[in-house]
């Protein structure tokens, strides 16, 4: 079974239809939240989960758009989560807000558990690739699952900790942040609980949605910082 793990969508139809268009069908789709907020696009982005039914937990812009409450938020960040919580619908922020704060399924025999932020604290905490390994051991271990899937952060990385298990971020599709411009997402091939992974980057347009950012009067700094990947 072919699984796309992505996270952090943050509004960029560009790029996700760029990752998708790259990966092809898949038996799932798993995003690690963040759906909306930053990219000019937050109701085509929902749109997009709910008819490819996308599996997404809860991210901290998705409850903060959804509820206009960008505290802590930097200013560009305060703007952003703004601009798209009057966006959004009605019917928008209840699917946000509705969003589960974590998944837990289970596929060829292998246990995955997925959410934004970490174990100990599903949407906001961030867990980043220097995190030592017998840290990383104990957040899988609070699961019970063999593959932890997290997100927020924007920079992929992959971590074995024991056989067949694994501790992942799959990067951010909307607004990479680990110096690379494209798309970042990951594979996993599933067969009999055995799993293998594969990171994809993926160029996308993204003059495209820089000029959306400016026409929508976002902060120039969200087109500019898409060109760098931070």
């Amino acid at each position: 079974m072919e699984v796309l793990v992505i996270a952090d969508i943050h509004a960029n139809i560009v790029a996700l239809d760029a990752v998708l268009k790259r990966v092809g069908p898949v038996d799932i789709i798993l995003h690690a939240g963040d759906i909306v907020d930053y990219n000019p696009w937050p109701r085509e982005a929902i749109a997009k989960v709910k008819m490819l039914n996308i599996k997404s937990t809860m991210g901290n812009h998705d409850r903060d758009s959804a509820m206009n409450t960008p505290y802590g938020y930097n200013p560009l960040a305060q703007i952003s989560c703004r601009w798209t919580y009057n966006q959004l619908t009605f019917v928008d922020r209840q699917f946000l807000l509705n969003l589960p704060k974590s998944l837990k399924l289970t596929v060829e025999g292998l246990k995955l558990f997925i959410c934004h932020g970490s174990p100990r604290d599903l949407v906001d905490e961030y867990i980043f690739p220097d995190t030592p390994q017998e840290i990383l051991k104990q957040l899988l271990e609070m699961t019970g699952a063999d593959i932890l899937v997290l997100g927020h952060t924007h920079i992929p990385f992959l971590t074995q900790v024991g056989d067949n298990q694994y501790i992942l971020n799959p990067g951010g599709v909307g607004q990479p942040r680990d110096g690379d411009s494209r798309a970042s997402c990951m594979i996993l091939n599933i067969n009999r609980g055995v799993v293998s992974i594969e990171h994809i980057r993926v160029e996308y347009d993204i003059d495209k949605v820089s000029n959306a950012i400016i026409d929508a009067k976002l902060p120039k700094a969200l087109a500019e910082r898409l060109y760098f990947g931070y």
